[in-house]
């Protein structure tokens, strides 16, 4: 599959249109979203990414027939790396994923195989694939980070679109941890409808101030763009203003569709996270 570049991800998208879902083997209908795009305005160099890490995604409408037509149900896991010229934009990744529903394959492997070519094309980068049969009994834990929920600061807040201003560090001696908070809602770029999510902070170095981090993760509430940039700029929001020696910055956003996207971002120091579910997905 060829990919494009695309001026406005409003204009050819299928985000915020009526759309008729096909149900058979359909790779056309996957559409990238350039990254440099959002990347250009963080001021984030694409030639040298700050960061490292990756796009978790989490599938759990997931169907084909077998040879004899008997329908096959699995969850899937799909792993986009974070130097992927391309993001894939969500709605068509659903519609790619229902256009298996009433196509025969011989096997899991065979499912796996092409969704991997056809994910891989279209990110420009190799995409990992793993798909689960609820035959096979798969597990899914559920739980929250080992570290501390800044949720109960008492604050108050009156900034609604991103404020990177109101991150600062405090004195003190250098601490390594892991803060995190269930207060990160921002929309989406195209449609506007709301984005839930969990989003946590590692790092090592001058200890941030917890209200500000807070009232900053507050100040995306009617923000709109996508996930994986959410993610980007507040990464670089907190490089720039807090200046850590090592940072990892790791969201996971309630389902849409069957699907939940999960991206991670590190310096390096820090590796990537379990699958470990938040409680509203």
């Amino acid at each position: 599959m060829t990919t494009h570049t695309i001026p406005d991800p409003s204009h050819a998208s299928p985000l915020g249109k009526a759309t008729s879902y096909q149900s058979h083997y359909a790779p056309e209908l996957l559409y990238p979203i350039p990254r440099q795009l959002k990347r250009r305005e963080i001021g984030i160099d694409d030639a040298a990414l700050p960061f490292v890490g990756e796009d978790l995604w989490n599938a759990y409408e997931l169907s084909w027939l077998t040879p004899k037509g008997k329908p096959m149900v699995a969850v899937g896991t799909f792993r986009v790396p974070v130097d992927s010229p391309n993001l894939i934009e969500s709605k068509s990744f659903k519609l790619y994923l229902n256009s298996f529903n009433q196509t025969r394959f011989d096997s899991v492997e065979a499912v796996a195989e092409i969704m991997t070519r056809d994910l891989s094309a279209t990110a420009g980068r190799p995409v990992i694939v793993a798909l689960q049969p609820l035959s096979t009994a798969p597990t899914a834990s559920l739980g929250t980070p080992a570290g501390t929920l800044i949720d109960e600061l008492d604050i108050a807040c009156d900034r609604y679109q991103p404020a990177p201003e109101l991150l600062a560090t405090r004195p003190g001696e250098a601490v390594e941890e892991t803060l995190y908070s269930h207060l990160l809602k921002s929309n989406c770029l195209v449609t506007g409808q709301p984005d839930w999510a969990m989003v946590v902070v590692r790092y090592r170095g001058q200890p941030i101030d917890r209200a500000g981090l807070l009232r900053y993760i507050v100040s995306f509430r009617e923000h709109n763009e996508f996930h994986e940039q959410c993610v980007e700029r507040i990464f670089s929001d907190i490089q720039r203003h807090c200046h850590p020696d090592a940072l990892a910055v790791y969201a996971r956003y309630t389902r849409r569709g069957g699907l939940d996207i999960n991206p991670f971002r590190s310096s390096g120091e820090f590796g990537a996270p379990d699958n470990t579910r938040e409680i509203r997905q």
